[in-house]
Order: C-alpha cells, then sequence, then structure tokens
C-alpha cells in the first residue's frame, strides 16, 4: 500500500496548496466578468460545441464536458467525435464517451489509413470537407478545440472560416516535432485561450494574443487526477498486468512517432523493446497513436513478438482514470508522450522521456531526458537509473480547479463582441534589411508639392525627416512646369546618394482633382494653370526608373497626419487645410476616401451661405470664399481701399502688396471691421465643419495650413453652438507638422513600398 499512500500525500498536498495560493488563475476585471455573466444569463444559454479526436485529448475535455453538462441552465452542449475514436485498430475510444453518458451529436469518420504524412494530410482534407455540413447544422456559439492535433487543426480551420468563436486548451506551449507548428496555428485562429503554465501564458503574449482573452486555469485533467480515488488501484492493476505484479514493480511503455523524422522514431522504438526486453520488468505497451510512422511501429512490435511476450502487455487503449491509476503506481514510464511529463508527475512517477517529441515542455525533476536515445545501453542505463525511485509531487501543470475557471471564463465571453480577432503587436524598432545597400542607406522618398506659387521636391526619410529640400517658382505654361519637375527630381535622386538615402519612389501633392490610380491629374484650381488632363506618373518613372504615386494635396495632408501627426492611429478623422484655398482630406476607418469620381473631400466648396460671396469655384457662399487666403486678401484690399485697415503700429510701403497677413495684423491691433472679416470667416470655416460631423462623424478633426491657428477657436465655439450633442465631444486641433503636403507626398511612397495599407 505504499504507493497508494504516496499518491494520497500528493493528493492532500495539492489541495493545502491551492488554498494557500491560486497559481493559476488569471486576474481578469471581476466587474466587467459579472456584467457579462449578468447579461448573458438573461439571454440564450451559450451553445458550446466540443470536438474530440482521440483518447488523449478526450482525457482533457471529458473534465469540461462534465462541467458544461452540470449547468444546464447556462450551457448546451454538442459534442462531435471524430479522428482515432472512430477507428478498431485504436480501440474504437469513441464509446468511453458513451460509457460517460454524453450524447453523441455526430460522428465523423475523417481518418485516412496509411499511417504516413499523405494520409495525415488527405485526413486534415477530408475533415475540411465533411465538418461545414455538421457545423452549419449546430450553429454553436463557440467551439473548444484541444492541443496540437492534425484533426485540432482542420475543427480550428473550419470554425474559424465560419465565424464560429474558437476556445483553444493548451495554447502557448512548446514540445517537438510537427505539432509545435500545429499548435501554434491553432492559436492563431482562436479567439480565446485557456493554458495551463505560466510561462504558456507568456508565450501566447509574445505571439500577440490579446493578453484579456487568455485564461491561466491550469490542465483540466488534473481535477480528475489530484482527486482520483485510491481504493481500487491493485484491482485495476492486475486487470492490465497480471495477478502477480505489486506496485513500482512494472513499467508503463508509450511512445509515438516522431513525423518530422519517421526513420529515426522507429529505429529509436525498436531500441525502446530491446532495453524493455534486457530489462525484464513486467511492461503494459500502448499502442501508438495515428500519426505517419505509427504502422511501422506497430510492425516493429510484432516482429519482436511483443504482444506474446510473457513480460509484456500491449493494449490499444486504456480508460483514461484506469489509466490514472496504473501509472502512479508504476515503476516507472518510458516513452515520448505528453502525459509523460505533464500528467504523471502529479504522482511523482519516474518518467523517461526519449528523444526530441517533447523538447521545450516543463517537466518536473521526475523526469530524465535521453533525447539521443541511439543505443540500446543508454535506454538500459536510464532505466537502471529511474525504476522504483519516487519523486515529489509536481504541480507545474495545475492544482485541480481548472473546470470552475475555464467555466467562469465560458460565461463571461460576450457574444456581442466584434468576431475579429485583434493581436496586441508590442512596439517594434524599424525593419533593418540585411541587403548591404539597406543598412548603410536611410530608406525614403521624393516628394513633390505643386501650390499656386511654388514648387517643391524634397528628399523623406522614414520617420518623416526632411533630409533636403528645393523650391523654385512654379512655371505658368505645363512643358515647362513638368521640365522643371523632372529637374528637381533628378537633382534630388542625385543627391540622395550623397546624404545616405535611398530613394523608394516619387510621391506627388497636386491642387485639382486626381485619378490616384492612373496618376493623371483630371483637371486644376484656377491657381495651377495648364494642369488638366495631365499624365504624371509615366513621364516621371520613365525618367527616374522609380514607382509614382500622385493625389490631391488635401488627400496628402490627411495621409501625412495619420503616418506622423496627430491622426496616428485613430480610425476616422478629418483634415481641414486653411491657406491659399481651402482643401482637405477624410480617413474613414483608417482608409482614405477619394470617391467615386475622385472629388471627396473637396471640403472648401461646402456651401455655408445661399448669398455669400462668389467663390473660386464658380458658385456662391462656399466655405473658401470667406475662409481662404485669397478672400481675407480680398477683404484686406477692400478695407485697405477705404483706407480702413491700417491702424496705429501699423505701417506699409507703397510697394507691397496687401495680404491676408496684414488683415490680420490689423485685428490683433484692435481694428475692429479687420477683426470682423476674421471672426465671419472663421464661423463660416466652424459650420463647415458641423456639416462634416454630421455627414462623416469622424472623432477628430485636424486644422492645417497658415491660418488654422487664427480659425481653431471659432470652430470649437461654433460646434458648440451649432452641433448636436452626440458629436460636440470630437477632439479640434491644430497639426503640427511643418510640411504637411511633402510628408503627405512621402507616405503614398514609404506606406506602400514597406506594405502598409494606403
Amino acid at each position: 500500500m505504499a504507493g497508494g499512500f504516496s499518491v494520497q500525500r500528493c493528493v492532500l498536498a495539492s489541495f493545502r496548496l491551492t488554498r494557500k495560493k491560486e497559481v493559476y488563475f488569471k486576474n481578469l476585471s471581476k466587474q466587467k466578468q459579472k456584467e457579462v455573466m449578468e447579461k448573458n444569463q438573461n439571454n440564450h444559454k451559450l451553445r458550446v460545441c466540443v470536438a474530440t479526436c482521440n483518447r488523449a485529448d478526450y482525457s482533457k475535455l471529458a473534465p469540461i464536458m462534465f462541467g458544461i453538462k452540470a449547468e444546464p441552465q447556462f450551457f448546451e452542449l454538442d459534442v462531435v467525435v471524430l479522428g482515432s475514436h472512430l477507428i478498431d485498430d485504436y480501440g474504437n475510444t469513441y464509446r468511453m464517451i458513451e460509457q460517460d453518458d454524453f450524447d453523441i451529436h455526430t460522428r465523423l469518420h475523417t481518418i485516412v489509413r496509411g499511417e504516413d504524412e499523405a494520409a495525415m494530410v488527405e485526413s486534415v482534407g477530408l475533415a475540411l470537407v465533411k465538418l461545414p455540413d455538421v457545423l452549419n447544422r449546430l450553429k454553436p456559439d463557440i467551439m473548444i478545440v484541444h492541443g496540437d492535433r492534425f484533426d485540432a487543426l482542420a475543427l480550428a480551420t473550419s470554425a474559424a472560416l465560419m465565424n464560429i468563436r474558437i476556445l483553444h486548451i493548451e495554447g502557448g506551449e512548446v514540445s517537438g516535432t510537427i505539432d509545435d507548428s500545429i499548435r501554434h496555428a491553432i492559436t492563431k485562429l482562436a479567439h480565446y485561450h485557456v493554458c495551463c503554465t505560466r510561462s504558456a501564458e507568456q508565450h501566447l503574449i509574445a505571439m500577440c494574443e490579446d493578453h484579456d482573452r487568455i485564461l491561466l486555469a491550469g490542465c483540466p485533467s488534473y481535477d480528475k487526477l489530484l482527486s482520483a480515488k485510491n481504493k481500487d488501484y491493485m484491482s485495476i492493476i492486475r486487470m492490465w498486468l497480471g495477478e502477480d505484479v505489486k506496485t513500482r514493480d512494472y513499467i508503463v511503455a508509450l511512445q509515438h512517432p516522431v513525423t518530422t523524422d519517421i526513420k529515426h522514431s522507429i529505429k529509436m522504438f525498436e531500441l525502446t523493446l530491446d532495453a524493455l526486453i534486457s530489462f525484464n520488468k513486467r511492461t503494459l505497451v500502448l499502442f501508438p497513436n495515428v500519426d505517419a510512422g505509427s504502422k511501422e511501429m506497430v510492425r516493429v512490435m510484432r516482429k519482436k513478438g511483443i504482444e506474446h511476450h510473457p513480460n509484456f502487455r500491449a493494449v490499444k487503449h486504456v480508460p483514461f482514470d484506469q489509466f490514472i491509476q496504473l501509472v502512479a503506481h508504476a515503476g516507472c514510464m518510458i516513452g515520448n508522450s505528453s502525459c509523460g511529463v505533464r500528467e504523471v508527475g502529479a504522482f511523482g512517477t519516474p518518467v523517461i522521456n526519449l528523444g526530441t517529441r517533447q523538447t521545450g515542455r516543463e517537466t518536473g525533476e521526475n523526469v530524465l531526458h535521453v533525447r539521443d536515445a541511439d543505443t540500446q545501453d543508454k535506454i538500459l542505463h536510464a532505466l537502471q537509473l529511474q525504476f522504483g525511485k519516487q519523486y515529489p509531487c509536481s504541480k507545474i501543470y495545475g492544482d485541480g480547479n481548472a473546470v470552475p475557471r475555464i467555466l467562469k471564463f465560458l460565461k463571461s465571453i460576450d457574444l456581442k463582441e466584434p468576431l475579429q480577432k485583434k493581436f496586441c503587436f508590442p512596439p517594434v524598432k524599424d525593419n533593418i534589411s540585411q541587403d548591404i545597400d539597406h543598412i548603410l542607406e536611410t530608406q525614403s522618398a521624393l516628394a513633390v508639392d505643386l501650390g499656386g506659387t511654388n514648387l517643391r521636391v524634397a528628399i523623406v526619410s522614414m520617420k518623416g525627416e526632411i533630409v533636403k529640400k528645393y523650391t523654385q517658382l512654379n512655371p505658368k505654361t505645363y512643358e515647362d512646369r513638368l521640365e522643371l519637375i523632372l529637374k528637381m527630381c533628378v537633382e534630388a535622386a542625385s543627391e540622395a546618394v550623397n546624404v545616405n538615402c535611398r530613394i523608394l519612389g516619387v510621391g506627388i501633392s497636386t491642387g485639382g482633382r486626381v485619378n490616384p490610380r492612373e496618376g493623371i491629374v483630371i483637371h486644376s484650381t484656377k491657381l495651377i494653370q495648364e494642369w488638366s488632363s495631365v499624365d504624371l506618373r509615366t513621364p516621371i518613372s520613365d525618367a527616374l526608373h522609380l514607382p509614382v504615386w500622385v493625389d490631391n494635396d488635401g488627400n496628402c495632408a490627411a495621409l501625412a497626419e495619420r503616418k506622423f501627426g496627430h491622426g496616428k492611429g485613430i480610425e476616422n478623422f478629418v483634415t481641414l487645410i486653411t491657406g491659399t484655398g481651402i482643401g482637405g482630406g477624410i480617413v474613414h476607418q483608417h482608409e482614405l476616401i477619394h470617391g467615386s469620381s475622385f472629388c471627396a473631400a473637396e471640403l472648401g466648396h461646402i456651401v455655408v451661405s445661399l448669398d455669400g460671396p462668389e467663390c473660386l469655384c464658380g458658385s456662391q457662399g462656399c466655405i473658401e470664399a470667406y475662409a481662404s487666403g485669397i478672400a481675407l486678401q480680398r477683404e484686406a484690399k477692400k478695407l485697405h481701399d477705404e483706407d480702413l485697415l491700417l491702424v496705429e503700429g501699423m505701417s506699409m510701403k507703397k510697394e507691397d502688396v496687401v495680404s491676408a497677413a496684414h488683415l490680420i495684423q490689423a485685428a490683433k491691433l484692435g481694428n475692429t471691421k479687420a477683426d470682423s472679416i476674421l471672426r465671419t470667416a472663421g464661423t463660416a470655416l466652424g459650420l463647415g465643419v458641423v456639416n462634416i460631423l454630421h455627414t462623416m462623424n469622424p472623432s477628430l478633426v485636424i486644422l492645417s495650413g497658415v491660418l488654422a491657428s487664427h480659425y481653431v477657436n471659432a470652430v470649437k465655439d461654433v460646434i458648440n453652438r451649432q452641433a448636436l450633442s452626440s458629436v460636440k465631444t470630437v477632439d479640434v486641433v491644430v497639426s503640427n507638422l511643418a510640411d504637411p503636403a511633402l510628408l503627405g507626398a512621402a507616405s503614398l511612397v514609404l506606406d506602400y513600398t514597406t506594405r502598409r495599407i494606403y
């Protein structure tokens, strides 16, 4: 009875540990969890589909299934059985699910026999073909998927593509073989995660999974392990190993093929059997799983006569509750099953882990690793070292309270939350290519700004730094203008080499209506003459051998804010340019809005008065007719002609041209008429912004350009007076970008060439 007493001590230690400290409970927001649970109680029951593929995953899923079944007021349970559960060679293990009194909704025969790599792939394909019909009929709210098997990958893929939420059990763990890749692939498909160890939780966070959707619960199988009854263990041992077997005097062997190195794993299994024969102890050998290579392993067993050897008992399946007692009282367990490094540690039973299949798993001190098990002597020596020892109980993988935590987690799931996953990417440094040129050079763009007065070209780095800038007067004719653009771009591209910049492309910001798909200026404003139906992309791309992007100056300003300014990370915002004219750009759901005919965001031509002053567009009462630099200049000239502009502290020479700046200066020095004109302009702009708020409902309005700081307070006042209460909370800010047109033109290049969305 010594073995049973040892197990009882382990169980008692576990419960004491639980009372002292809840190691595995994730610190979720209790208030939010309570609110969601109350909401779910008032609504429909959560329909949970549990899909089980084999004897191993059922041992982890069964405790959860019992918990769900015990709370019918909260849950509806549908059980889907597939994989090796339904194969006679692997024990027809679906029967134990029926014996546990679960109704099996669907049985899917998904295993293509052959036990090789191709058969595994075909099995996944067959499951993918059959699962959609089942899921369409069941329509579960959530599917629970366990572990790292190829069957589980098919389940997760089907559920994800059919917009069914997935709860993944045992994600974040590390082991050898293809299982690692499959487990992490399921993690990326899953919406919620139940992990067993602190390290697994940290791995999930490192994989950019949302921390709020990760539950550190422990392994569900430990709930059964640590509450197992011990009084009948001798009858179980005798049933499987014979009447004359004593506790701690037999071995349990469970070895699976390693799919990434099948030949070596078969050779290692052969060496293991030879070592066990030489060791001459009663041994229970379980058949391997259905992975590629299992058929060859069974052939090795039969070749060596294991099924008829007096010291061996070869079985296809042992029910989990009986298997627990067998490993709890064994002298040793040997093989490469995850059970050896996970569950067996709860009893302190010695384990010999062979090969690389469990490389990276967290283990207790009861596990001896023989990673290079290439000789019979190594394995035999490990048996001599481990057999009959008793180690301290290990609680790495659970404390026996996983299921209550998982049920509470399920109740907290809000089905009204968006189904689309969000990944929590950490801050990263700029990508550094290993190409020698990229190491030495800064990735940059050539930015071109075609304004009404000036033509500017700049070298702009990935971080938005203007490395070099060139400015010339904008020529009046098409031929001269295009010639100057090419000349300045060639000069800037040559200079880029001297300042260690690699030019990725050319971005052009221009006034007027632009087709960005074709790189054509459809027609321009009156400020830029001879600038309609102009193909800018082709001649510049041909001359510089670089890709070229073209867009409207207002749109470029919005792109500049999205990449470098206040709009960074904002889903919905509007940019208004207040300069010679009034323009703008709209970003909705992180995307720039162009409109069906590329005329979106002509914000300067929103009409705010039916009988207002005439606009350059030919209409009346546009924002631009009130608040643009040209409009203010017009009003300043009127005052000057009537000798009402200059006040004390101002002076002008005869040759000076009256400008908007004079009007602003006069208002600051107390000229009431100038101040009234500016207030009217600010009100007109504010009314336009209110119209934008009522149409687009952005969370942010950015005022850009030389007049922005003079208008910002007036715009806020109009919003407070005129806007609906639901949009009054909008933020109105002044841009902090010195050259939004150039930075926006650069972002056309930098966002695209670095594979970001434009």
